[in-house]
């Protein structure tokens, strides 16, 4: 789930004499990060999942209003489910006077495929380059443009078979492949760069389109979303007056992602304050309350890897 680090990363701060002093700094940012981690799991995720599974794993059919909100709803969930979890592992780090990588730079902001890879997932990303694809791409006797390509494929396969041996996780990163490859072509010839807020919204509607083949249970399931996303079953505009809300939440969440601050840059206080302390310990106590009314909190999405 990550952040993955590398041994020689990791075992000087362990025994560092200075990750054992008390660091009020550490410990406050700790604090703030864990909780707005928190938050985004039990308060943001899990909102997004009953919509999400609904239209993946119970409707039949799913008109065009419907299953962009089923596609939204899950890309939004595993957002701030994945980045959620990541937030709270950093943060608990950081009290511990352990500093971990960031390993979400909001990815939503991304204008290609390039650019999302290197905010999403950061250290699996960096994993997959240093350990698969240089050692593909340097087994060649002679490293050109195509054998790269060739390796960013051959290394994406290798990731999706990671997260399991179907053809749906194989699938998905083989779109997302070539979605890279084709980035790689445009810089290549030096293509005109898109319009930035253009660029931004396309790469987030390929990536949400692509995800649903990472949701969905069976080839069956993707191609019914993706059917009623296309409007190949009716539009459905019935449903948006009565699921309003529902729509201005998942309008509200992903403005949040296309223009607030992230996690680190929230938590990134130069000097501990009272009110910093107050707002954490607020978001941690909603975040109790929601999980007592709900009797439990779901798992990580990505405990099914």
């Amino acid at each position: 789930m990550g952040p993955i680090i590398h041994h020689k990363d990791m075992m000087p701060q362990f025994d560092s004499l200075r990750a054992k002093v008390f660091n009020k700094q550490n410990l406050v940012r700790g604090l703030l990060l864990f909780s707005i981690g928190l938050i985004k799991k039990v308060g943001v995720a899990d909102m997004f999942s009953s919509s999400a599974n609904y239209g993946f794993d119970t409707a039949s059919t799913l008109p065009l209003v419907g299953a962009w909100k089923t596609s939204l709803s899950y890309s939004l969930q595993l957002y701030f489910d994945f980045s959620g979890y990541t937030d709270m592992g950093l943060g608990s780090s950081l009290m511990l006077n352990i500093n971990l990588p960031i390993n979400f730079n909001s990815p939503y902001k991304a204008k290609n495929f390039i650019e999302f890879w290197q905010r999403w997932h950061i250290s699996l990303t960096n994993f997959i380059t240093t350990y698969l694809y240089s050692p593909i791409l340097k087994y060649s006797t002679k490293i050109t443009f195509r054998r790269a390509m060739i390796s960013t494929y051959i290394a994406t396969f290798i990731a999706g078979l990671w997260h399991g041996a179907t053809l749906l996780y194989i699938s998905f990163y083989l779109f997302m492949a070539t979605g890279l490859v084709i980035n790689h072509i445009r810089r290549k010839h030096k293509h005109k760069p898109m319009n930035g807020i253009m660029a931004a919204i396309l790469t987030f509607n390929f990536v949400n389109i692509f995800l649903v083949f990472f949701r969905a249970k069976s080839y069956e399931s993707a191609l019914k979303v993706l059917r009623g996303m296309a409007g190949l079953t009716g539009l459905g505009l019935e449903s948006f007056r009565v699921d309003i809300l529902q729509y201005g939440a998942i309008f509200i969440f992903l403005m949040v992602c296309f223009f607030s601050k992230n996690s680190m840059e929230l938590s990134d206080i130069k000097t501990p304050s009272l009110k910093i302390v107050m707002i954490s310990l607020c978001l941690l106590i909603t975040s109790v309350i929601i999980m007592i009314e709900k009797n439990m909190a779901s798992e990580f999405l990505y405990f099914n890897f």
